[in-house]
């Protein structure tokens, strides 16, 4: 499955538009990882948790949506996005989204 962020693949040409597709996911902070991002506040420097806890959230969205463009027949998802939101307090939504095409 070819996954890209731009509208066209060089070099390959739209057969089908499928339609669009997503994925997303709720994550909440960790109790001990929000103690220690109070106490990064203050000295500064990069919140390792929840970079991980981001990056394990694009992931997880990417991945549903590339199974919903399997399950309708594409073979790629273009001009793909990502969108984040508050839920909740300590908790975000990650969402991923695209247009799943039939290339040839």
């Amino acid at each position: 499955m070819l996954i890209t962020n731009i509208e066209v693949v060089p070099g390959k040409r739209i057969a089908q538009h499928l339609g669009m597709v997503q994925g997303n996911t709720v994550r909440a902070k960790h109790a001990g990882k929000d103690i220690l991002a109070g106490l990064k506040n203050i000295v500064g420097g990069e919140l390792k948790g929840y970079t991980e806890l981001l990056t394990e959230a694009r992931e997880e969205a990417t991945e549903r949506m590339v199974k919903q463009a399997e399950s309708i027949g594409a073979n790629a998802v273009i001009n793909v996005r990502f969108s984040t939101s508050s839920i909740t307090a300590g908790a975000a939504e990650l969402f991923a989204y695209g247009t799943a095409v039939i290339l040839e």
